[in-house]
């Protein structure tokens, strides 16, 4: 039976209800790399700093979108857009007010050269600041899901951006803002050691009701699983945020700790160099890029047993795959809802069809840090793919320099996770299957381009009958699926282990957000 990702809404211990105040300490495998919202759209980074910084929207308990500096919203009238009417009385974490002309601030330095949220505002052709309290949102077309699209946009103070250097994201270089915070959301940055120790404290003004008991929230990456666990066991750390599968039943066995467990809203996925005329890795003897055949890139698909992955890497936890976004969430193709059967011997017919009877070697990029197992599984799939004559140089490496390699081409299959910010199939494919363009598949690293599909997507967001909308999502997955420009793999686990007494959420997107945290030793 297929695990549902709502198995994450409902995982939480009880109540505690009221209970002394306490620190509390975590780990994760990955640090934040910055501290400025606007740098680097990574997971981890806007999960930590959804803490401390707010959007003009949020997600609640149960992702369903709230108002958080925006108290409400509407069209505009006689053009395309919304309307949001600002909350009064927000002030920034060094006392200066919020307003309008900071959400301006935050939309320009958004779109900046150096953004890596540049995408998100690609819809938006003007920011208009009405008063103070309200500001207009324009967009090049009618779209509905807009004001889901937003939840992770976090709004930086004017004032503070300007006085202290950082009126543009710290993307290459380092700013004040890659260190240091001001925001307004529940939670203040105390003190930040990279990679080491960072502290938050909670707001002591903060414009909601504070619904969690912590004095001070320490985050301490820790990279090695098996620190890890000690730590928790020994009750050096409060809570893990990332469990290795392989330590989940023990953990279920300890009274002492409770293990939430369900899917995160992610797709594990291989991508290929479309757009490399050679390759980047092999032996030298080859040419030519052989993934820019469809039949290699299916070959691929074929090769790699994704049962197996699960059963012996996850632990069973994970999920096949067979689109950029999980099942069941908004604009899920279900009539594209089969994966290619892991099959060799078809693999190997593909292979030699494409004039590759003997194979070829290249490039397989994947990290070890970023993902459940992620080093694992890329080198079982280096296994599988040798099993049809396609041999792996595997090149695995922490996430830190990562990005940066693909966006160099330094690579001809690489390894990706995808979740979807709006929890909806619009998302992946701007991100991952536009061509790429300043503001359009700025995470297509491999180049991939269809011209139907970039013709799709401004439809898709535009589109008001469901109906409709749903067509064109299911044609824009059959074209992916038709031409693998990915071959997605599994639904990541979302597996995290607390000491007694803690209660929190897990929320399917993996975001751990502290302000939901109460101890009761």
């Amino acid at each position: 039976m297929m695990k549902s990702i709502a198995m994450t809404l409902l995982a939480s211990t009880v109540l505690v209800g009221a209970a002394q105040a306490e620190t509390f300490r975590w780990s994760a495998t990955t640090d934040p790399q910055t501290m400025d919202p606007h740098a680097a759209n990574l997971a981890p980074v806007t999960s930590f700093l959804n803490n401390i910084y707010e959007g003009l929207v949020r997600r609640g308990r149960d992702m369903a979108i709230e108002p958080s500096l925006a108290t409400r919203w509407e069209p505009l009238q006689g053009e395309d857009g919304w309307r949001f009417y600002l909350r009064e009385g927000v002030t920034f974490h060094d006392g200066a007010a919020f307003t309008a002309d900071d959400v301006l601030f935050s939309y320009e330095r958004g779109i900046s050269e150096q953004s890596d949220v540049r995408s998100w505002f690609a819809p938006v052709s003007d920011v208009r600041v009405v008063d103070d309290q309200t500001v207009d949102i324009v967009l090049n077309a009618p779209n509905p899901i807009f004001p889901d699209s937003i939840a992770n946009w976090m709004i930086m103070d004017r004032g503070w951006a300007e006085a202290n250097g950082s009126t543009a994201p710290a993307r290459d270089e380092t700013t004040t803002a890659t260190l240091e915070t001001n925001g307004t959301g529940p939670f203040m940055l105390e003190a930040r050691e990279p990679g080491v120790e960072t502290s938050l404290v909670p707001t002591p003004d903060w414009w909601d009701t504070a619904e969690h008991n912590i004095t001070r929230a320490i985050l301490n990456p820790i990279t090695t699983p098996a620190t890890a666990i000690a730590a928790l066991v020994s009750g050096e750390v409060d809570m893990l945020a990332t469990v290795p599968v392989q330590d989940v039943d023990r953990l279920r066995q300890s009274e002492e700790i409770t293990v939430f467990e369900g899917l995160e809203a992610r797709v594990i996925m291989m991508g290929f160099g479309h757009d490399q005329a050679e390759l980047y890795g092999g032996d030298g003897t080859l040419d030519e890029n052989p993934f820019q055949d469809v039949a290699v890139r299916q070959a691929v698909a074929h090769a790699i047993d994704v049962e197996a992955i699960d059963t012996v890497l996850m632990d069973g936890l994970a999920e096949p795959a067979s689109q950029l976004q999980p099942a069941g969430l908004s604009g899920y193709s279900d009539v594209h809802a089969a994966r290619p059967d892991y099959d060799p011997e078809l693999a190997r017919q593909l292979l030699a069809g494409a004039g590759y009877p003997e194979g070829f070697s290249f490039n397989l990029k994947c990290t070890n840090d970023r993902y459940l197992n992620d080093s694992d599984v890329c080198q079982a799939i280096v296994g599988m793919l040798a099993q049809v004559g396609l041999e792996a140089q595997l090149e695995a490496m922490p996430v830190a320099g990562y990005w940066t390699e693909l966006r160099e081409g330094n690579y001809d299959m690489f390894l990706l996770g995808w979740s979807p910010g709006t929890f909806d199939a619009e998302h992946p494919i701007r991100f991952l299957a536009h061509t790429p363009t300043d503001t359009l598949g700025t995470w297509n690293f491999g180049g991939y381009s269809n011209p139907r599909v970039d013709q799709l997507l401004p439809l898709v967001r535009s589109e008001l009958d469901p109906t409709e909308r749903q067509a064109m999502l299911d044609e824009i997955a059959g074209i992916l699926q038709d031409e693998v420009a990915y071959v997605p793999l599994y639904e990541e686990p979302l597996v995290w282990a607390a000491r007694e007494g803690i209660d929190l959420v897990q929320r399917p997107d993996n975001f751990f957000m502290l302000r939901w945290v109460n101890i009761d030793r």
